[in-house]
């Protein structure tokens, strides 16, 4: 963003004294955001956000009077607004929740017992924060509202030797809707692997696979170290970590590694795509699904170097077009899509897929 645009002008919603504060004081160290007020309940809150209309809202779940969820229900349908969960409850379903009823992201909570990881959560917070000039807050209210009708199923049927064995989805900001939208279309999990890189915090992807698990036909659970992709499953790689593959005799199976100082995604899209590329090669269907930055960019290079195919999310339905505008940059990209055809391509392969606008 330019520095002489307007800041983004932010309202900080939390019942706890002490998380205003000290949100509002990472906030305020950007020259690029503004905090135009705050609020300690959710009568509050949709009470200024309909007065002030911000740029973005900061939103604690657990609020009296008024709970983030019903709070979020009334925004998206009053004034559809950016909104940043920062959420203490690491593991549980709530903030996947909040992300259904239209939130565009989460971090966790700062805590007075934060202290050394302070840091790194504004480091977080301000990153998210900033990239929101991308978002598109028009495709998340167009998402709640296909929501309500019907999902176009995907039937089971003969398999074309187009499609493929292992499935790689890489995706951010908006990702987890698309991805549940994704997995939840199909009638029967298809006899393909499926890998999900997820930029999301540590403590939340165990809870993430549990309501792909719950709320999908396939088998989902956050990969260990060891783990082996089989047909009908989805792997989801750990917050914080970064998941790869590596042979161990006649198995290949997942390997776990640490995040460095120096990395800015953990997980990282480029090294899921890089390593199952290396592995599978030609049976490798990579989807680069909505989010901010160009995470899997030279990853997808990775995955038509090896033989395997490449999908891009279109501009139509993208909530942020940046990870998908990058990989349709490098040239490589089978197909772009909007969302709803997604599903089709992992099911029958890029065969049927029509290649979009680059």
């Amino acid at each position: 963003m330019s520095s002489h645009a307007a800041p983004i002008r932010v309202l900080v919603i939390d019942d706890s004294a002490f998380s205003r504060r000290t949100i509002r004081r990472i906030l305020e160290r950007s020259p690029l955001v503004e905090v135009i007020d705050a609020a300690r309940d959710g009568e509050e809150a949709l009470r200024k956000t309909l007065e002030l209309r911000p740029d973005l809202i900061t939103l604690d779940l657990e609020m009296p009077r008024m709970d983030g969820f019903t709070f979020l229900r009334l925004v998206m349908s009053r004034c559809p607004t950016p909104v940043i969960v920062i959420s203490g409850r690491k593991g549980e379903q709530d903030v996947f929740r909040a992300l259904d009823f239209g939130a565009v992201d989460f971090i966790a909570k700062p805590t007075p017992r934060a202290g050394e990881e302070l840091e790194t959560i504004e480091q977080e917070l301000l990153r998210k924060v900033h990239a929101i000039r991308q978002l598109r807050i028009e495709k998340v209210r167009a998402r709640l509202d296909a929501g309500v009708a019907p999902a176009r199923a995907v039937q089971p049927a003969a398999r074309s030797v187009n499609a493929p064995r292992l499935v790689a989805i890489g995706s951010s900001t908006g990702g987890p809707a698309a991805l549940m939208q994704i997995l939840g279309s199909f009638v029967a999990a298809p006899p393909v692997s499926v890998v999900v890189c997820q930029h999301m915090p540590e403590g939340f992807t165990r809870g993430f696979a549990e309501r792909i698990d719950r709320l999908t036909p396939f088998a989902a659970r956050e990969a260990q170290d060891g783990d082996e992709p089989t047909p009908g499953t989805v792997l989801v790689a750990p917050g914080g970590m970064h998941l790869e593959f590596e042979r161990r005799g006649a198995r290949t199976v997942a390997r776990l590694a640490a995040s460095g100082p120096g990395d800015k995604y953990a997980p990282a899209v480029d090294r899921v795509f890089a390593s199952v590329a290396k592995h599978w090669g030609p049976e490798v269907l990579a989807i680069v699904l909505t989010g901010m930055g160009d995470d899997g960019r030279d990853g997808v290079r990775a995955v038509k170097e090896a033989g395997g195919r490449v999908v891009a999310e279109s501009e139509q339905t993208a909530v942020v077009f940046g990870m998908p505008q990058q990989a349709i940059r490098t040239g490589v990209v089978d197909a772009v899509l909007p969302l709803p055809e997604i599903a089709t391509v992992i099911e029958f392969g890029c065969a049927r897929a029509r290649r979009g606008e680059a």
